[in-house]
């Protein structure tokens, strides 16, 4: 199995095959693909998204304009952030740095964990059943330096079966936030009232 070093590019994308190992990926107008049980040392990207498959490991995942989606049982190592993006974590797959987005919802699937929080400005944020979030969440107040487009719904929040989040909940804006009675929220809510609901969603 050969190392396929760093790979650098510009209006092009990056395919990492499954299985094989890499250091660094860079493009700016492109997307980036890492292949099932691929590792990769960094994942980074302007206008594209990032694809992680399933097992895949990567010390770090951000872009700018593009989504990012970590398959089941796949690991990032550090954070994973965008900006004008969501971010969504298949089933068991973990981030153990911070996840974050500014104008992108953020996704946990069942049994998904996250290490250092959870961050965003306008997105919901879903966390499925059995899922994990250390670091607490944090919603900023949006302000006009963010290209929010004039997103003025208020963002939507899911605590969802079994889930667990340890560390406080802030919400510096309007947001619906609803927990599971099944949920656990080891912290303090900050700026907004939590609702109750059983079944699957609320």
């Amino acid at each position: 199995m050969a190392d396929l070093g760093d790979i650098s590019k510009v209006n092009r994308g990056i395919s990492v095959p499954s299985g094989e190992t890499a250091g660094d990926l860079d493009t700016v107008n492109g997307s980036i693909t890492i292949g099932s049980g691929a590792t990769v040392r960094g994942a980074e990207t302007v206008n594209g998204s990032i694809t992680i498959a399933d097992q895949a490991k990567v010390e770090s995942a951000e872009t700018v304009n593009g989504s990012i989606r970590i398959g089941a049982g796949a690991v990032v190592m550090r954070d994973a952030e965008t900006v004008n993006g969501s971010l969504n974590l298949g089933e068991d797959a973990t981030v153990q740095g911070g996840a974050e987005t500014v104008n992108g919802s953020l996704n946990l699937d069942a049994r998904a964990h996250v290490g250092g929080g959870l961050e965003t400005v306008s997105g919901d944020i879903n966390l499925g059943p059995d899922s994990r979030v250390e670091g607490g969440i944090h919603i900023e107040k949006p302000n006009s330096g963010w290209f929010n487009m004039g997103n003025s719904r208020d963002p939507k929040v899911v605590i969802g079966p079994r889930a667990t989040v340890t560390g406080d909940l802030v919400f510096e804006r309007e947001v619906e936030l609803f927990v599971h009675s099944t949920a656990k929220v080891n912290g303090k809510i900050v700026g907004a009232t939590a609702k109750s609901f059983t079944g699957d969603n609320p």
